[in-house]
């Protein structure tokens, strides 16, 4: 099976005519929506064809920037040495810089009509859009004025965006030194990375060490990033009259801190279980003084589940079926239609994401496959928010915005699916395997995913004060990786690098990427509890909860499924399926 994805369906080519249409074309329509909002947002004239023109204009301009700006990063993410990819992807940031502007009167003028409601329920198009509407009424106490908002723009684009594509580049051509068997290799780090889930202990320390050897190039560098970076975002999240940088992503994840308490709190409670994992596991692999972080993903159990992408591609669409055609099939078409992209290479991302494409109803997969069965559950992860887009390809570009809490509750959902499907028909070390991979992912999306929480919210509290030396950042890493591990851990193995290898840490507008992880896997696992009880009811209503990410709050969506979010329970509920895996898994060997 072809392991590169196509984006022919995008654009031929940057040199094609259709791409340079659009370019032309997006940037004669920014030029025109300036003029527009400076000629009609400075009278109460005529608002509901005001409004009414302007979603219109931003359902059509989102889909023609979803088109422009996936073709050059998604070229981009598979070659970071590709030039002209990076340098229109730069081009277009600049463009879009440019709305900040209009975006601020039109938003101003908004919310200062004062009968916003009634012209919003006496219109189809704006009832349709009047989230949307609402938000961007609501949120412009959160802006300055349009000169001060066009010029943050315009400074981000040499400011983080910078800084960040600078560590893109330095992580995703980092060369590693190891050796293998005595023969010295130097390999790019998203293989080295991936040697955390080989089967030979030495190969998985080596890798580990050499790994972290390797970030001592790119560490400081890294550390002027970060610094950059996160400098920048609390100095606007202050301007704009934000209390905290939380506190802005919290609204821009249509979230609220009540929720946010509730789930953290009990996240702690569990902790004491993920150690008895991690103690487990860390016997089973012969160590005594608990579990080294390069054994975080190490195999466990006397199993081959080695996996072709041809395999990997029948297993998931097989055990997929057991929910859904719908959700098979598009998992069949992703892969029939080259839209996944599995190959590890130099110069390509690590990790893996999926872009939802709503300008052409399809979704690109990029992963870094080598077939164990990790990889396997990461394909499905992907899927899954593939199949979000899917859920979503009716709704406008505008309704299609949904929030990062909510945008992992599909992916999550499609790994619980593939575990508890493959378990059905395992064999009993099969199923040991199985359970394992299940229990070490939602590992990392509680326990890891903590640490790294902690980890960020000591770097702003420390970052307001002036930067941080490589050796705090280190220091700040380790200590909350020892918050959150216990004594799982080996605190001799840790990680103390884990800021420069995720590149969340690395993106002003994804400040607390990392709770938005729990929040999808204990928010999925509550739901998969719903299914196994409902059956065949509960399959529509899931399609219409993705369909309706766009265009509620988290409250709102949680109560299609009658969830409170405010409910510790709910919470504590989805972590007691996690804790009887856990304790299945314990005495089973």
């Amino acid at each position: 099976m072809d392991m590169n994805w196509s984006l022919n369906e995008l654009y031929s080519s940057f040199e094609s005519k259709e791409f340079k249409d659009d370019m032309v074309s997006f940037e004669n329509s920014i030029e025109y929506i300036n003029k527009w909002t400076l000629e009609n947002c400075n009278n109460p004239n005529n608002p509901k064809e005001k409004i009414k023109f302007y979603i219109n204009f931003e359902n059509k301009f989102n889909d023609l920037v979803n088109k422009l700006y996936n073709y050059a990063e998604l070229s981009t993410s598979v070659d970071t040495k590709n030039e002209v990819s990076s340098k229109i992807s730069e081009k277009i940031a600049f463009k879009l810089a440019l709305l900040a502007k209009p975006t601020t009167i039109f938003s101003k003028w908004l919310n200062s009509i004062e009968d916003l409601n009634s012209l919003i329920e006496d219109s189809p198009l704006l009832k349709s859009h009047s989230y949307y509407l609402k938000e961007l009424a609501k949120n412009a106490k959160f802006l300055l004025n349009d000169a001060q908002e066009s010029l943050m723009a315009k400074m981000k684009n040499s400011g983080s965006d910078a800084w960040s594509r600078l560590q893109n580049v330095l992580s995703s051509n980092l060369i590693v030194d190891i050796t293998i068997n005595g023969e010295t290799k130097k390999l790019p780090l998203s293989i080295v990375r991936n040697m955390a889930y080989d089967k030979d202990k030495n190969i998985r320390k080596n890798a580990f060490e050499s790994e972290l050897k390797a970030y001592d190039k790119i560490a400081e560098s890294s550390a002027s990033a970060l610094n950059s970076i996160k400098g920048e975002v609390i100095t606007l999240s202050y301007a704009r009259g934000y209390e905290s940088v939380l506190q802005n992503t919290l609204e821009d994840s249509r979230m609220d801190k009540e929720t946010l308490d509730v789930m953290l709190s009990v996240m702690l409670e569990s902790l004491p279980s993920f150690q008895k994992y991690f103690k487990k596991k860390s016997e089973l692999l012969g160590h005594s003084s608990g579990l080294p972080f390069y054994e975080l993903f190490a195999p466990v159990g006397n199993v081959n589940m080695h996996f072709t992408l041809d395999e990997a591609r029948v297993f998931i669409v097989k055990n997929f079926r057991t929910f859904s055609d719908k959700l098979a099939n598009y998992a069949d078409n992703a892969f029939e239609h080259k839209w996944i992209d599995s190959e590890p290479k130099e110069g390509k991302l690590g990790g893996a994401f999926c872009s939802n494409l709503h300008c052409i109803k399809e979704s690109r997969i990029l992963s870094n496959f080598t077939g164990s069965f990790n990889d396997v559950s990461t394909l499905a992860h992907e899927l899954g928010h593939g199949y979000h887009g899917l859920c979503l390809s009716k709704e406008s570009a505008l309704n299609s915005d949904y929030p990062m809490p909510i945008a992992e509750t599909a992916s999550i959902f499609c790994e619980t699916l593939i575990s508890n499907a493959a378990l059905d028909s395992a064999t009993k070390e099969e199923s040991f395997v199985i359970l394992e991979n299940d229990i070490s992912s939602s590992a990392q999306v509680i326990v890891d995913i903590l640490s790294r929480y902690l980890f960020e919210t000591e770097l702003f509290k420390r970052r307001e004060n002036g930067s941080l030396s490589v050796n705090e950042l280190k220091e700040i890493m380790l200590n909350s990786q020892k918050a959150a591990y216990g004594k799982g851990l080996d605190e001799n193995f840790l990680h103390p690098y884990m800021w420069v290898c995720k590149p969340h840490y690395y993106d002003a507008s994804s400040n607390f990427y990392n709770f938005p992880y729990a929040f999808g896997l204990l928010f999925s696992k509550g739901l998969y509890a719903k299914y196994l009880k409902s059956g065949d009811s509960f399959k529509r209503d899931y399609d219409t909860l993705l369909s309706a990410t766009g265009k509620n709050n988290l409250i709102d969506v949680a109560k299609i499924m009658n969830i409170d979010l405010h409910s510790i329970e709910f919470w504590r509920s989805s972590l007691k399926l996690i804790e009887s895996e856990i304790e299945k898994f314990i005495s089973m060997k």
